[in-house]
Order: C-alpha cells, then sequence, then structure tokens
C-alpha cells in the first residue's frame, strides 16, 4: 500500500524508474553484466572482454589485410588513441611489473594539483627512501626547482628523486599511492597494483599492457602531459644558477643509442627494472590517426629490442587501420556516472596538437590550461602550502 501518492503522480516515477533501468543496461552489458548485448549494439562490442581477457594474440583482420608481425614482449597491444579500439593485442591483462611506465599513472594524478610556475626548496626528507640503483635526475636539497623542472625530470630522466619530491608535495608518498589506485579504477585499469609511485621493483606492484595503454591515452588529453613526454632535451637546474642539459630515455623519440627515431612520434614512457624487463607505452601520429602501443618484457633482441617491437607494432596499426575489426576498447572497463548526461573527453589529436605548438619548455599553463582545465580549488590550495614551505641496478 502506498499512502499519500495519487495514480497520476505514480505514472511519472514508474516511468523514470524504467529509463533509469534502461539507462544502466548498456553499461551493465558493457561490463560484462549479461550475456546478450542491447538491441541494436554493434557486433564489434559483443566480444571486447572476452577477446581480450582470453591468452594469446587477439586480432580481427579482413581480407587482405597485414598480418601482426611477430614479437617476444610478453604482453603488447596496439589501440586508436582517439576512438579507443583496441585493433590488436597479446595477453592484454596479463599483470606484470611495469617499470617507470607507471609514472604515466603518477603524471596523470598529481600533475593538476601542482601548477607548473610555482618554485620550491627541496626538504632532506623529500629526498628519503629512493631506491637503491634508481634512475635520478640529480635533484638536491636546498636546491630551488620549479615544479615544471621537477616534471621534466620525470619524463626525460625518469628520476625517481623528482618523483620523491612530487609526491611529497602532494600529500605523502603512500597517499600518491592511494590516489593512483583509485585513478586506475576509474580509468578501468583493474589490472594495476599500486604500491611504490616511481616504479620502483616492490613484490605485488604489477600492472598490464591494457592498462599501461589507458594510462597512455588519457595522458595525452592533457597538454601538460603530452608536451613533457615528447620533449627530447631540456636544460634541468644546477647549484649557483648553471644548469645542465637532460635528454629524454625514449630512444624511439631521441634516436640515441642506434635506435631509428620514428616518424611521428609523441612520446609517451620507457621503463627498466631486473624484474619487468624493458616496457614501453609509445604513441605516433599518422595521417590524422594518432596510435598508441604498449609492448611489456621482450624476451629476445637485447635492451632495445622493446623499441623495436614497438616500431613494428605501430607501423602494422598504421597499415591495418580500417582493415581490421576492433578485438576491445580501452573505454570497456571505464566507471560511468551514475546519473546525468554522459561526458565526451576531448579528443586525444586536438589535445597533442595543442601541446606541439607549445615550447617545450614553457612553464606557464598558457594554452594547456585552457585545454585541459587542471589546477581547480586544489591547486590553489597547493600553491598556498608551497609558498609557506619557503617556495621562493634497478631504475624505477
Amino acid at each position: 500500500m502506498i499512502n499519500g501518492i495519487s495514480s497520476r503522480a505514480l505514472l511519472p516515477v514508474c516511468a523514470l524508474s524504467v529509463a533509469g533501468v534502461l539507462a544502466l543496461a548498456p553499461a551493465a552489458a558493457a561490463a560484462g553484466g549479461g550475456s546478450e548485448p542491447m538491441p541494436g549494439q554493434p557486433r564489434a562490442a559483443r566480444s571486447y572482454a572476452s577477446l581480450l581477457d582470453r591468452p594469446g594474440t587477439q586480432v580481427r583482420p579482413h581480407p587482405g589485410a597485414p598480418r601482426v608481425p611477430e614479437v617476444s614482449a610478453l604482453s603488447w597491444l596496439v589501440a586508436d588513441a582517439d576512438s579507443g579500439n583496441v585493433l590488436a593485442a597479446h595477453a592484454a591483462h596479463r599483470r606484470l611489473p611495469p617499470a617507470s611506465t607507471l609514472k604515466t599513472l603518477f603524471a596523470l594524478t598529481v600533475l593538476p594539483t601542482l601548477p607548473a610556475g610555482l618554485e620550491h626548496t627541496v626538504g632532506e626528507e623529500e629526498l628519503r627512501g629512493i631506491g637503491a640503483g634508481s634512475s635520478l635526475v640529480g635533484v638536491a636539497e636546498g636546491r630551488t626547482y620549479r615544479i615544471a623542472d621537477l616534471w621534466r625530470g620525470v619524463f626525460l630522466n625518469s628520476g625517481n628523486d623528482a618523483v620523491h619530491v612530487l609526491a611529497a608535495l602532494n600529500g605523502g608518498w603512500a597517499a600518491t599511492a592511494a590516489q593512483m589506485q583509485a585513478k586506475a579504477r576509474a580509468l578501468g585499469a583493474r589490472d594495476t597494483h599500486v604500491l611504490s609511485p616511481d616504479g620502483y621493483d616492490t613484490p605485488g606492484q604489477v600492472s598490464s599492457a591494457y592498462d599501461l595503454a589507458v594510462f597512455g591515452r588519457e595522458g595525452l588529453r592533457n597538454a601538460d602531459f603530452a608536451r613533457y613526454c615528447r620533449t627530447v632535451s631540456a636544460p634541468f637546474p644546477g647549484g649557483g644558477g648553471w644548469s645542465y642539459d637532460i635528454q629524454n630515455t625514449n630512444r624511439l623519440l631521441t634516436g640515441a643509442d642506434g635506435v631509428e627515431r620514428y616518424p611521428g612520434l609523441i612520446g609517451v614512457k620507457n621503463g627498466y627494472t631486473t624484474h619487468a624487463g624493458n616496457t614501453l607505452v609509445a604513441a605516433a601520429r599518422r595521417d590524422g590517426r594518432t596510435l598508441v602501443v604498449t609492448v611489456m618484457n621482450p624476451q629476445e633482441g637485447g635492451g632495445f629490442a622493446v623499441y623495436e617491437e614497438a616500431r613494428a607494432l605501430l607501423d602494422w596499426g598504421f597499415a591495418a587501420a580500417g582493415r581490421v575489426d576492433p578485438v576491445g576498447s580501452l573505454d570497456a572497463r571505464r566507471a560511468r556516472p551514475r546519473s546525468g548526461p554522459a561526458v565526451t573527453a576531448a579528443p586525444v589529436s586536438a589535445t597533442v596538437a595543442v601541446a606541439t605548438e607549445e615550447k617545450p619548455n614553457g612553464s606557464g599553463w598558457g594554452p594547456a590550461a585552457a585545454v585541459t582545465g587542471a589546477a581547480g580549488l586544489g591547486a590553489g590550495g597547493v600553491a598556498f602550502a608551497l609558498r609557506r614551505r619557503g617556495g621562493g641496478a634497478a631504475e624505477g
């Protein structure tokens, strides 16, 4: 029995309830909540989860499509960065140590909270706990850096010292790891377990080719991230007003050590640790199309094989675009809003275009702020805190 509600008032309530159920049904189906898709749902979407969860190489070629190259990586993935369609993958959800490619998730989490132009003087406590054998950019106690300097240290030199300082400013090591974990889940990256924000080998810390591609793609939507990850070299502050040059360790971007540069490459991040081996998230743009590729732990070819296998997968992806059906989506696991209109993220290509027009050594937000809207109220609080604080064998 329902008291106080007329039959006329009850009708719109029932209609809203039915509408809510219908609105939620596609999301549940996309997340694997039902055996059959809604009527009219594209057939390609039906097999997203099942194909990417299968072992081995997954590809759905049309007649005449190029063959997927043979690569030795334990796990890899090729996706269209704008649509999120996965063109091919091998063991996409296999959980493996990510090494410094995890810094992509660190940047996604922390970049919006720390305005690039602020200055900070590093304290002794902020450099404690850096793992033995970590890659370092040369951050020194008592020296003052702009936040942008520290980010270049993260992206170019994979500096774990820079990560430690930025994490300290973000609320601490443990708090940052927890925020990264929450960010990963919100993006649908369910294979990732964060314990050390710099990617340093830590028992139980894992990610996957799928998750790292999600992070790389999402990062390229942030103009600051896109600008940092494509910077080849930059000055880094030393003592007494002098600086020294640092170079991006992504050889597919720089052409260092005999590795040929990849045409149209726009980053993203490489890594190496003893347990992870060589890992790489790479993105490139050609003829109006942007691809993102993840390669984890090649088993053949030496230390630079990760670049050559990424090159082969990028070449295949550009040649196969439009000639294969997707085997999955980088959006398939993403958390969806409970109510309200759907929010469409800015296209990767548009944000990358803005980033490439900016000077690589710029420290202000400039056009990037207009694209990302990143700082928000949290940045104001961080700015105030920074000023009060004196604002003036494994790599990880």
